[in-house]
């Protein structure tokens, strides 16, 4: 039987292979500003309970130290269906840049998430040139149903998340009966629904700050290493 520890194959490049940094681990300085999130929701209607809860988390991250931007949905074009240079396009890409964790929050709409949604995240590219829109964010995901408790619309939205890159905390927000969470000022009244959304917000911002300085380390690949990697030319 082969030594599964040997690391002389040939299709394997060691002088790629960087063991653990704890000094990139451990930065010697920090970003000093508030941490930097970007809230999605994937409705577009007047009384849009995706859009209520995804505020009602803006104001508890405000509450919590954090620097917030949500964008809005409306006049965004289908992907592909017009250039980058778009103003909502460039729009949600330049926030997305800015931000150092989002919070993607979708109805459930035939056991799915929306399609409003899903657009917004297919304009995200993983890599365009430098820039990673989304690659080493935090990212908490939230969802409101119109009947009973569902989590199909969150997993759908970490399977989106893994997809991205991003660092998918732990705990998710699932709201049943929407139209009975929240008053007619589109405030969500208080409930243990409520309580976890403010569950989610703390571990968030808990995440982002453990994390947004040594995003670049953690998203480091071999595989792109190799790929950028240039054999010296032949004398």
């Amino acid at each position: 039987m082969a030594d599964q520890t040997d690391l002389s194959m040939p299709a394997l490049q060691v002088d790629l292979l960087t063991p653990v940094d704890l000094q990139r681990l451990e930065p010697t300085q920090r970003a000093g500003h508030p941490p930097r999130i970007l809230l999605l929701y994937g409705s577009l209607r007047d009384r849009s309970y995706s859009r209520f809860l995804t505020l009602e988390a803006e104001r508890i991250l405000r509450r919590l130290g954090a620097e917030t931007r949500v964008f809005d949905p409306h006049d965004l074009p289908v992907a592909d269906s017009v250039p980058v240079t778009h103003p909502k396009v460039a729009e949600l890409r330049e926030l997305s840049q800015w931000s150092e964790g989002q919070v993607w929050c979708s109805p459930e709409r035939h056991g799915a998430i929306t399609g409003v949604f899903k657009n917004q995240i297919d304009w995200l590219p993983l890599q365009e040139g430098s820039l990673r829109p989304t690659q080493g964010r935090t990212l908490a995901v939230m969802q409101v149903s119109g009947g009973s408790q569902s989590f199909n619309a969150v997993n759908t939205l970490r399977l989106l998340g893994r997809w991205m890159r991003m660092v998918t905390i732990p705990n998710q927000s699932s709201v049943p009966k929407a139209y009975e969470q929240f008053d007619e000022a589109g405030r969500m009244k208080p409930s243990a629904n409520y309580d976890r959304v403010v569950d989610v917000m703390e571990e968030l911002v808990r995440f982002t700050w453990l994390v947004r300085d040594r995003a670049d380390y953690l998203v480091d690949r071999y595989s792109e290493r190799k790929a950028a990697f240039k054999l010296p030319e032949q004398l």
